[in-house]
């Protein structure tokens, strides 16, 4: 089984919420997840020096790209933000 670091869209139309999570390759976008590793607002405003609009358990996307999962770029590009380096990551 083929896993991957990906977004799962939630919230209303026109203000979507996002759920950062490990998930099969072969699993629609919106489809069940194998576990819920964070979640991500677009719609609040980060500013220089704000908190960021994503929550992340850095531990347990440590252990998946451990285990060999994939990850898309948009959670690539906040797993570098919260300071985590995917190739060191991979090889544990």
């Amino acid at each position: 089984m083929a896993v991957v670091l990906r977004l799962k869209r939630f919230g209303r139309k026109n203000r979507p919420t996002y759920r950062i999570c490990a998930m099969d390759r072969r699993t629609r976008r919106d489809g069940r997840a194998i576990e819920e590793l964070g979640s991500y607002d677009p719609n609040i405003a980060n500013t220089d020096g704000a908190e960021p609009s994503y929550k992340l358990n850095e531990e347990r996307a440590k252990y998946w790209l451990s285990q060999g999962a994939q990850v898309s770029e948009t959670v690539s590009s906040f797993l570098k933000s919260s300071g985590i380096d995917i190739v060191a990551a991979r090889k544990g």
